[in-house]
């Protein structure tokens, strides 16, 4: 991208627009308790303590259920530890209702649920906070996951109608914007699962594991949507900003295991409306950051030009360094695809339509 002058500068344009507002962006909370809340959820990245960081567990098959189970099960030893009793919150990606290929499918759910009921008796919760106006359990409903309710004696809710707390984004103009964001993510005692889809990004070339946590935390009360507050200058070609805002958000909400479906992906012009990629992969991971990078890297784009992976990367949430991460598994040399970007990417990105 370089030498380009309307291409993406990670370096450049994080370190400009946090100079001077990084200060403002960390506070949001005024009481004493609100502030050691915040204090306790910024523990959450050191307080995973990964024991193999940048391992990745990667499995092709011809089956959703039976893959994204067995990408769990590769990495059994670390999860079940991790977990320690907490409540579990598994967060799949609805952006819209009713499109079912933009959305995690049921039968990635019930992998995950096959594989923890055994071992966790506290609640599971699956949860999700739609940007769509019909609402989380239009989601449930045309999706198929009301039957999970009594197939796993889970509960399922709508994380927007839930209690929220203020923190701050870079809004309009560069200036400080207040933003609810829902406690649910903020909470060091609940143990987050992202069960995202392996899908192409209008803004940020991709999204997976990561996004589908930050930009589910913001509050859409059906009325006002505050997700669209981490990116409201809506410029395809310089976004910025949102990669700035997803690095900030990162400092307090984080998933603790990612998994991705990614048995029937989306290419081109997603994250709504791509086209099916039958990529027959499932990745699991506790360390999400490496295989978000690993999963960008599978579809065919170079994951070191998408700026808020970099930049989490160098601050030290994760592995982000391809060389540097172990795939347990399927080889990942068997599971390379070449992705068609969205179109309001390729000039950025310097890609071919």
């Amino acid at each position: 991208m370089s030498g380009r002058k309307n291409h993406l500068n990670r370096r450049e344009v994080l370190s400009r627009i946090g100079a001077g507002i990084l200060g403002v962006t960390l506070g949001g909370c005024a009481s004493p308790e609100a502030q050691n809340r915040t204090r306790q959820a910024g523990k959450r990245l050191f307080r995973a303590n990964v024991p193999d960081p940048g391992t990745v567990s990667l499995v092709k098959g011809n089956d959703r259920r039976d893959i994204v189970y067995q990408s769990l099960k590769n990495i059994e030893g670390d999860i079940l530890a991790s977990i320690r009793g907490r409540k579990i919150l598994v967060k799949p990606n609805f952006v819209t209702t009713n499109v079912e290929l933009c959305a995690t499918h049921v039968d990635a759910i019930r992998a995950i649920l096959d594989f923890l009921k055994p071992h966790c008796k506290q609640q599971i919760i699956i949860g999700e906070s739609t940007a769509s106006r019909a609402g989380t359990f239009d989601g449930f409903k045309n999706y198929g996951y009301l039957a999970l309710e009594k197939e796993y004696k889970v509960k399922l809710v709508d994380l927007n109608k839930e209690q929220w707390e203020y923190r701050y984004v870079i809004g309009r103009g560069n200036r400080p914007q207040r933003i609810r964001i829902i406690s649910t993510f903020l909470d060091p005692d609940v143990y987050i699962i992202s069960a995202a889809k392996m899908k192409t990004h209008d803004r940020v070339l991709t999204t997976l594991s990561l996004k589908n946590v930050l930009l589910g935390a913001p509050v859409n009360d059906y009325r006002t949507n505050d997700k669209s507050l981490t990116h409201k200058e809506h410029n395809f070609s310089r976004e910025a900003v949102l990669h700035y805002n997803m690095f900030q958000l990162a400092r307090d909400i984080y998933p603790d295991l990612g998994v991705i479906d990614g048995f029937v992906a989306m290419e081109g012009n997603g994250p709504v409306g791509g086209a099916p990629v039958d990529a027959k992969l499932a990745l699991a991971s506790r360390d999400p950051l490496a295989m978000d990078v690993l999963t960008t890297k599978l579809m065919g784009f170079d994951p070191g030009q998408i700026m808020y992976l970099s930049a989490m990367g160098e601050a030290g949430m994760g592995q982000s360094d391809l060389s540097k991460i172990r795939v347990v598994g399927t080889a990942a040399e068997q599971c390379q695809y070449h992705f068609k970007a969205s179109r309001h990417m390729l000039e950025p990105y310097n890609l071919k339509g």
